[in-house]
């Protein structure tokens, strides 16, 4: 398939699986004319990619683990890549316990402000004339 059919597939567009490319992440066969072709088994690449970058990772870090996918069998790569995977795990580790944190002084904010709207608005209640 080309450039075109593969960024409908996956919702990628074709300038971020051309730099895909160019990051040595995708992989295409070139036509005589120049154009691209991939194969099916790039559309699953490319939603790989997608997760792996939506975790925060760099493409220089995706470029390091993808071998795993590509030579399983291969020990040098898979604990290379394990090593990778797991500092990266531990990354994302932190990243949520620190956002955990901000939410936690969030909540801390939104209630001050919930009891500051509250006294607010008992206070501006007009007072009844007595009769």
């Amino acid at each position: 398939m080309r450039i075109g059919e593969l960024s409908k597939r996956t919702g990628v567009s074709p300038r971020s699986l051309r730099y895909y490319e160019e990051q040595g992440l995708l992989t295409s066969a070139r036509s005589d004319a120049g154009q691209r072709h991939y194969s099916d088994a790039e559309v699953e690449r490319v939603s790989l990619i997608r997760q792996l970058f939506a975790a925060g990772m760099s493409s220089r870090v995706i470029a390091s683990v993808l071998p795993c996918v590509e030579t399983p069998s291969d020990p040098g790569v898979t604990e290379s890549a394990f090593v990778t995977m797991t500092r990266e795990r531990d990354r994302i580790d932190a990243d949520i316990a620190d956002l955990i944190e901000t939410r936690d002084a969030l909540d801390v904010l939104i209630r001050i402000n919930r009891r500051h709207w509250a006294e607010l608005s008992t206070a501006r209640k007009p007072m009844t004339p007595a009769a």
